[in-house]
């Protein structure tokens, strides 16, 4: 099964990502563990996106695309996917579309997760990190820096929603809850029983 991921910053989707992907036995693809590698590593690409990262603004479709299309390269993305942080533009998508389309693959289901503003900046801003033994606030998590990632979402990755929803493959979950409850609603919405782990994996119906 080939699934996209969408939702705002603070919506949960990295720990949802894990577990929907565990239950359908693809891999997990971040975007975000790709900057992050790719920022640690000192590439080329990841010093590009370390400075619009930390500004709390989109990285450039070119690097965007460039990783995402280097991890789909990998032989365990071959029999499905879950992706995490990508598409992130209108512009991401078609591209998504067209290299999918090229391998006789489409998207079987895109799953929104669904939270109210205030809910994400509270808790976004509640982050902490441990450095030098303190706890301490992240840049990109403070609440101004958290309004503007939201400002950004809104206006270049929420379009998506329709885009989505035109063509018949989007699921809005409702993120409030516990994980395992915010993880039921995405499993039945991909056709998949979450009460019974020997239940396969079917696209649901739009």
């Amino acid at each position: 099964m080939r699934v996209v991921l969408l939702g705002p910053p603070g919506a949960g989707k990295g720990t949802q990502a894990q577990f929907i992907a565990g239950r359908l036995a693809v891999p997990a693809i971040s975007t975000g563990d790709i900057f992050r590698a790719n920022v640690s590593g000192q590439t080329e690409l990841g010093l590009k996106a370390k400075v619009f990262m930390d500004a709390g603004d989109l990285v450039p479709d070119e690097v965007t695309v460039a990783m995402v299309k280097d991890r789909l390269a990998e032989p365990d993305a071959k029999a499905g996917f879950l992706l995490d942080g990508f598409p992130r533009t209108i512009a991401q998508a078609e591209q998504l579309a067209e290299s999918l389309a090229d391998l006789g693959h489409g998207l079987d289901r895109v799953l929104e997760l669904v939270v109210e503003e205030e809910e994400l900046v509270r808790r976004l801003s509640g982050r902490r990190m441990l450095v030098d033994g303190q706890m301490v606030q992240r840049d990109d998590d403070k609440p101004e820096t958290v309004r503007h990632r939201l400002e950004v979402y809104r206006e270049q990755t929420a379009p998506l929603s329709g885009f989505y929803e035109r063509v018949g493959l989007l699921s809005q979950i409702e993120a409030i809850g516990s994980v395992e409850e915010v993880t039921a609603r995405a499993l039945r919405a991909l056709g998949v029983d979450p009460e019974d782990p020997d239940t396969s994996a079917a696209p649901a119906d739009a």
